[in-house]
């Protein structure tokens, strides 16, 4: 079974000579294997495709994908976007009173999914010459769980709640404060618990349109939760959101929606593990072609997913697995020179503003140094101050140093191309460095793209690159793990460390994805304090001390999963949380 795609947004037929007819053998010998569409694109005829793969290295701008796919997906297709578009095939079940995640790549179909369970979409069953009707898709998923529900959303049986994956578009279709906003929803009486639960009371006089993205976040998953619904969609919770808000979200989800159907789609393993009574996985190619899986297990679908290898599909989706070690290889810290060594210092904003008050420190060259704690904790202003931008209110920082900065926040309102973008900031920076840098990163697949038409997760990988193609000695990025999936975060992390040893500069690393500060970070910065009052550095220490000190406070345990050493969020009030509280050991090693 073969299946042709064409990528609509990369092919450029005004810039090309229509290779892909041009060298086609099958169009050589007469047949209309390829031929030029409506719309000036060429349309692949999967019929006659012989499945040489001329045209994909032919085409200039890589628009072109040949597939071959196992015959038992044959006419199991859910959806198709269009003659050679993407191919959903298989479902996710919504199960009544559990939580349901959906884990996969980007591009691999996961919202087309939603949309289709929510009934935002209706599925083609891969026609897309004729409109399919009610009948025919009940027909398809004829004894399944699928078959009752797709029969009761077709009589709107149904009610859906639904929160969307990119937030930063509601205040565009809302007016008012964020008040108005949750009374308008509130079909069930429980905001005033979620309100005080999520921390957003001090935001609910405020216009919608001023609140921050983290704030925005949290008001989303309320107005979706206070909903009555049966049905409960909820695409990416933990964008914007520091841990202890992650933790409290989670929590909230499973006490408030206890016993409805809930499905959650989440690329942080370690509040999916948390959240989840089952998993699909959906792997394929991005932009190709998506296979839904059976339900698993939590803990079986993450560990599968993170080995490469589906058993019951017996199906490869990775090369290599993504491995955890209890003793990460790092390279010893004696061993590598003192970039930056600074004094205690404290920075205050006016007499009733924000302080942050930082304990001496340093950081070493070629070193990755991770930093945890929660939102508006001074981060950022720790930051300024080390590259000068701003000086000290006490103390002082006789440094010379240059930093580029990724913030928390990102925009993608610059009408130019990717590829303008990028090369525009390279400075001192070689082609060397800079292939070294949009390679890993999947920005070559990006570089014809206008910024401003980038997805969350594009232009996330963009300004992570942006950062690093400046010419700096000290680089900051704040939360470059938002809006990406499992993959790129792998690939981020190997690009981090390698660009860190390989230059000799040093990176400091803010997140809240507890995997990648486990994988990358040599050592860990503690930030505490009150959000938006106080912050505090308590300094830099090594791995388990510096976790240990941030779990303890955040009030939960970690413990490492048996079979593949990934760390795992231990359930509130279980033995295991209780073992480790008592012997005050949060972070197990």
């Amino acid at each position: 079974m073969r299946i042709a795609i064409v990528k609509k947004d990369k092919c450029q037929p005004k810039k090309c000579m229509y290779e892909c007819i041009k060298y086609c053998p099958m169009v050589r010998t007469g047949e209309e294997t390829v031929v030029q569409g409506a719309d000036g694109k060429p349309v692949i005829s999967e019929e006659l495709c012989e499945g040489c793969g001329i045209c994909i290295k032919k085409c200039p701008f890589s628009a072109i994908s040949i597939i071959g796919l196992p015959e038992e997906l044959k006419g199991e297709e859910t959806h198709r976007y269009g003659e050679n578009g993407f191919v959903l095939y298989g479902m996710p079940i919504p199960k009544a009173g559990k939580i349901t995640g959906l884990l996969g790549e980007n591009g691999i179909g996961k919202s087309t999914a939603i949309k289709i369970l929510s009934g935002l979409q209706v599925p083609n069953l891969g026609n897309v010459d004729a409109e399919v009707s009610w009948n025919e898709i009940i027909k398809r998923y004829a004894g399944s769980e699928l078959q009752n529900y797709f029969d009761k959303l077709s009589k709107e049986r149904i009610k859906v709640s639904y929160k969307p994956q990119y937030v930063d578009a509601i205040p565009k279709f809302f007016d008012g404060t964020v008040s108005e906003l949750l009374e308008s929803t509130d079909e069930t009486e429980e905001s005033k618990r979620l309100i005080k639960a999520f921390e957003v009371e001090s935001a609910m006089n405020t216009d919608i349109k001023a609140i921050s993205g983290g704030e925005l976040q949290r008001v989303a998953i309320i107005a979706c939760m206070i909903r009555d619904a049966d049905f409960y969609l909820l695409d990416e919770i933990t964008p914007y959101l520091d841990i202890y808000q992650r933790v409290q979200v989670a929590k909230g989800i499973r006490a408030v929606l206890a016993g409805k159907a809930v499905v959650v789609v989440e690329h942080d393993l370690a509040i999916l593990d948390m959240l989840a009574d089952y998993v699909h996985l959906l792997y394929g190619e991005p932009g190709g072609y998506g296979v839904v899986t059976l339900p698993k297990s939590t803990s079986r679908g993450i560990n599968e997913y993170l080995s490469g290898f589906l058993h019951a599909e017996n199906v490869r989706i990775r090369d290599k697995p993504i491995e955890f070690t209890a003793h990460p290889p790092r390279e010893k810290l004696e061993e590598r020179s003192v970039f930056i060594e600074y004094d205690g210092f404290e920075k205050s904003y006016g007499e009733d503003g924000f302080v942050l008050e930082a304990k001496p420190g340093s950081i070493e060259k070629g070193e990755v140094l991770g930093g945890v704690g929660r939102n508006a904790i001074g981060k950022s202003t720790f930051v300024k101050v080390l590259g000068g931008e701003t000086e000290p209110t006490t103390g002082s920082i006789p440094l010379d140093i240059t930093v580029s900065y990724k913030p928390q926040y990102i925009k993608g309102d610059l009408d130019m191309k990717v590829k303008d973008f990028i090369y525009s900031l390279k400075g001192g920076l070689t082609e060397a460095d800079v292939i070294d840098v949009v390679r890993p990163l999947g920005i070559q697949e990006l570089e014809e793209k206008n910024v401003k038409e980038l997805s969350g997760g594009e232009l996330q990988s963009v300004a992570i690159a942006a950062c690093l193609c400046q010419d700096a000695s000290l680089y900051m990025l704040d939360e470059p793990s938002a809006h990406l999936d499992v993959e790129q975060k792998v690939r981020l992390i190997k690009t981090l460390r390698r660009y860190a040893e390989r230059r000799a500069v040093a990176m400091l690393i803010v997140d809240h994805d507890i995997y990648l500060i486990d994988l990358l970070s040599d050592r860990l910065m503690v930030f505490d304090g009150k959000p938006g009052v106080r912050g505090e550095i308590k300094g830099c220490f090594e791995m388990r001390e510096g976790m240990n000190m941030f779990l303890k406070e955040l009030g939960v345990t970690f413990r490492r999963d048996e079979s593949t050493l990934r760390p795992r969020i231990n359930k509130i009030g279980s033995a295991k949380d209780r073992e480790q509280k008592k012997k005050g050991k949060y972070y197990y090693l």
